[in-house]
């Protein structure tokens, strides 16, 4: 069995990257999403468990001090961390996992595991990306935080360059079957093809050695 592949999806708050990657795992076979720690409170229809393990501060840099995170950020006054254990348990067992994480993830989980596979995603331009979070927003949230997440937006898209593949999400099914094709491709690439692969080949040297 394979080990399986991590991959790394970023994009700037309101791209939609929680949606592309929801619907990348549902056409995806033995592709899962690791479930973030989070010490913000659940927000209406989350459920622990389900859409992240809620925690509190202190359970969070309980975990921190432990190493029992593989990345963490702090993102607009809220914790986020990837669980190393499920994914590597994940990985072990030969599923792929997505990591839907910031800029600042992305660094950290690329030190630990450089064989990660880091891709961007882009909106379609800075003027649709403020539409998005004003309309995501619903008037419940002021300018001044509209402002900061476009800042961090601008800051966040500097880093893209360090990334493998950037896309851009300027319709859903689009990006996401681009989003598909980069994971089906690195299941393809030779270090990483599964047993059966690599025995048609061995079986194949064998009949040229034998002639």
């Amino acid at each position: 069995m394979r080990r399986g592949l991590l991959f790394i999806v970023s994009a700037p708050s309101g791209t939609g990257k929680t949606t592309l990657v929801a619907q990348l795992v549902k056409t995806v076979p033995e592709l899962v999403v690791s479930r973030s720690y989070t010490s913000r409170p659940p927000r209406s229809g989350e459920a622990d468990g389900v859409d992240y393990n809620f925690v509190d501060d202190d359970r969070f840099m309980a975990l921190v001090d432990a190493g029992g995170l593989l990345e963490w950020a702090t993102v607009f006054g809220c914790r986020y961390g990837t669980g190393r254990e499920e994914t590597e348990r994940h990985r072990r067992a030969g599923r792929d996992v997505v990591l839907v994480i910031d800029v600042e993830g992305a660094r950290q989980v690329r030190e630990h595991c450089p064989d990660a596979i880091a891709i961007f995603v882009l909106p379609p331009s800075f003027h649709v990306l403020e539409q998005r979070l004003r309309r995501r927003s619903g008037g419940d949230v002021g300018e001044p935080q509209i402002r900061r997440r476009l800042d961090t937006a601008r800051r966040e898209v500097a880093a893209a360059e360090d990334y493998a593949y950037l896309v851009v999400n300027d319709h859903v099914d689009r990006c996401v079957a681009q989003l598909r094709s980069i994971v089906m491709a690195e299941r393809a690439r030779t270090p990483v093809v599964d047993d059966a692969v690599t025995g048609i080949v061995a079986a194949f040297r064998a009949q040229d050695e034998q002639g």
